[in-house]
């Protein structure tokens, strides 16, 4: 009998071997391609995977960047010398015990997917329901305002009315709407073009109207890009008899919702496409590290000058002359400089830059303040004055000349 114990036991070794090994393989792996991504994501590639914030300055998004690449490096090493032999110990010890957790963390990340897909979730910008003004869901361009109707909002101490007329533009009462009949100059954009934090007259269509005497139908809705705007602008400018002027918005800030998938959006091409539909678990994670692969930055760089042009055409064909502003805060870092260079000069869309002091935004948050809307009018109108007849059909001459408003730096 001393002679068959050994042998009995050695499927049971075997068994606690190929446990360990497995699991610190897989602990090491784990550890070691964080080490690895850490090598790898230098600023200059941080640049290029993650595009510019509008909610974060770009000092705070290098910042975070690189206390994740710290954490990274950390966690990696540790994953590697310290808890990769602890759990490989542990299997040896109770293989099936190591097994059964495994086995729960797989069901429980499966299970948590199939959990959420029972869970309503919108678009990142438009997370709430209540949030005013409020929004309607829209099968082609994703949400609309709900017509006709005046939210209210207090912000920053002061109650800002949001008036949307039955053909869901934000004007100053709900009891004077846009007339179609009359010459108008047209807005598209979002928040920024919106107003938002700004009562109506503080906003910038406001403001524009206001310094050349024309009416403004104000389009813009929270949370679109560029596509979007577009999409809006083809069902909307066909309703006006005369539009004057067609003003659009880009900011290098908010490309990043060109990129979006998770809403209806346009591809090259400028087919339209529904929603993808991505893991509940992948979206999530996509919303705290909004990792961008280059080929999907590229399709982005590519569609959105499709969406200028097609404006610019849009805006001509009903003879009404585009004019795309490009707003920078403060003064343009390099990765900016770069990506805002590549989607308009290197496809010659013409456009007018306004850089506006970097602390003229909404103290709440990053939204431009009644100083900084006033000053983007007044560019807008000085623009249009000085064009005058070259404003009139012949846009594509309008140099991309940079105006600075309120900031103490130098191109």
């Amino acid at each position: 009998m001393a002679h068959i114990a050994p042998a009995a036991l050695q499927p049971r070794r075997a068994t606690s071997s190929g446990a360990r090994l497995i699991s610190e393989f897989v602990v090491a792996s784990i550890g070691a391609t964080l080490l690895i991504c850490v090598a790898i994501a230098n600023q200059a590639w941080l640049d290029r995977h993650f595009v510019p914030s509008f909610f974060l300055p770009r000092r705070t998004y290098v910042v975070l960047e690189t206390c994740g690449r710290i954490t990274m490096a950390i966690v990696g090493a540790w994953l590697v010398f310290v808890v990769r032999p602890r759990v490989g110990r542990f299997a040896a010890r109770t293989p099936r015990r190591a097994f059964e957790i495994l086995i729960a963390i797989s069901l429980a990340l499966g299970a948590s997917d199939v959990l959420l897909r029972y869970v309503h979730l919108r678009p990142v910008e438009w997370l709430s329901a209540d949030q005013e003004p409020r929004r309607e869901p829209d099968p082609r361009l994703g949400w609309t305002w709900l017509p006709a109707r005046t939210g209210h909002k207090t912000i920053g101490g002061r109650v800002i009315d949001y008036a949307i007329d039955a053909a869901g533009y934000r004007v100053q009462r709900v009891d004077k709407p846009v007339d179609f009949t009359r010459p108008t100059l047209l807005f598209t954009g979002e928040s920024v073009m919106f107003g938002e934090g700004l009562t109506w007259e503080e906003s910038i269509p406001a403001q524009v109207g206001a310094m050349v005497g024309l009416q403004t139908a104000n389009l813009a809705v929270h949370g679109y890009g560029n596509d979007q705007a577009y999409m809006r602008l083809q069902a909307e400018l066909p309703r006006f008899r005369h539009s004057v002027a067609v003003v659009s918005l880009f900011m290098t800030d908010l490309f990043g919702r060109n990129l979006d998938q998770d809403r209806p959006h346009l591809g090259p091409g400028l087919v339209w496409l529904p929603p993808e539909n991505r893991s509940r678990l992948a979206s999530l994670a996509k919303l705290i590290v909004p990792y961008r692969a280059n080929s999907t930055v590229d399709r982005g760089v590519a569609v959105t000058r499709e969406v200028f042009r097609a404006t610019n055409e849009l805006a001509r064909v009903h003879g009404a002359t585009p004019l795309l502003v490009v707003l920078q805060f403060g003064t343009e870092a390099p990765p900016e400089r770069t990506l805002r260079r590549r989607i308009l000069d290197d496809a010659g869309l013409p456009y007018l830059f306004v850089e506006i002091d970097s602390t003229w935004r909404l103290p709440w948050d990053r939204h431009p303040n009644a100083r900084a809307a006033h000053a983007i009018a007044a560019a807008i109108a000085a623009h249009m004055e000085s064009q005058n007849s070259a404003f009139d059909r012949r846009s594509d001459a309008m140099p991309n000349a940079p105006t600075k408003l309120g900031t103490k730096s130098s191109r």
